[in-house]
């Protein structure tokens, strides 16, 4: 069977109503193309920041994915540039034993935004529609049920002012496999592939069949879905980050502060004392 990258089985998909365009652009970006669009960006989500601050709003935004499927580089180069006093990620281990005693949102929920902030989830409640069924972490009782529940607690999160925004990264099977490879033959990436990712890698089609269903009941006017092809990672962090700008209501605040006053005190005269001397690390480098 050949595998392509996850597409919505809707008659518009999540990234359509985006207004995206269906043909995809070139595979080839360089370099210095690449760190020049990425420092532009960089620029615009700085003052996107200073004025989430200014005005106090508050934005959720949710990275969901198959393995490998470029989630957690994409949070890197958004939160790269930020101030991370109000810029924060949430990435979850799997739930305690009391946490499962617990209403499935409530683990979640400490963790929402406050006035000011940008919370971005590596993975969030999304995994009872996806990772849970298929490996058999939940029952179909409670996989239903969190389907039904989603779209309504989302609603709620929006009529409290919350900005919610929700991506799909989507990565063919064949690219993932690559990454994958590329992961377990590099010791310093090899903690990324867990014993369950060997399970997931298996079950292709189950994970494609849990994706389709969750688009489907959980794509809502309210907190749609955004897919971003992923295939090409340098592309899809820039397209990622330029569709978040767009989506969060604010006008671009230059930081308050543009230039330094001169200082009372010539920096050539002042000096470090001998206390910070005597307790400096060796200099192996």
């Amino acid at each position: 069977m050949t595998h392509r990258a996850d597409q919505p089985k809707h008659s518009r998909t999540p990234s359509d109503e985006a207004g995206s365009t269906s043909k995809s652009p070139p595979q080839s970006l360089s370099k210095k193309a690449y760190e020049k669009a990425l420092k532009d960006l960089h620029l615009r989500l700085i003052r996107m920041q200073n004025d989430i601050r200014a005005r106090g709003t508050r934005v959720l935004v949710i990275f969901e994915g198959r393995d490998a499927a470029g989630k957690g580089g994409a949070i890197k180069r958004i939160t790269q540039p930020l101030n991370p006093r109000s810029a924060r990620v949430v990435a979850l281990s799997k739930p305690t034993e009391r946490e499962q005693s617990q209403w499935y949102f409530q683990r979640y929920i400490k963790h929402l935004p406050a006035a000011g902030e940008m919370v971005l989830f590596d993975r969030s409640w999304y995994n009872r529609a996806g990772v849970e069924p298929v490996m058999g972490f939940c029952s179909t009782e409670q996989h239903d049920a969190f389907l039904q529940s989603v779209p309504v607690f989302e609603k709620l999160l929006v009529e409290e002012g919350i900005h919610v925004v929700k991506y799909w990264f989507s990565v063919s099977a064949a690219e993932q496999e690559r990454r994958l490879q590329a992961r377990a033959a590099d010791p310093t990436k090899r903690w990324k592939i867990s014993p369950i990712d060997l399970q997931a890698r298996e079950k292709w089609d189950a994970y494609s069949q849990r994706k389709d269903q969750m688009f489907e009941r959980t794509h809502t006017p309210w907190a749609p879905w955004h897919v971003v092809d992923s295939n090409n990672k340098k592309r899809a962090r820039l397209n990622c980050i330029s569709h978040l700008l767009s989506q969060i209501p604010h006008e671009p605040r230059s930081a308050e502060i543009q230039s330094l006053p001169p200082r009372s005190e010539d920096p050539e005269d002042l000096h470090r004392s001998g206390s910070e001397q005597a307790l400096m690390i060796p200099q192996s480098y």
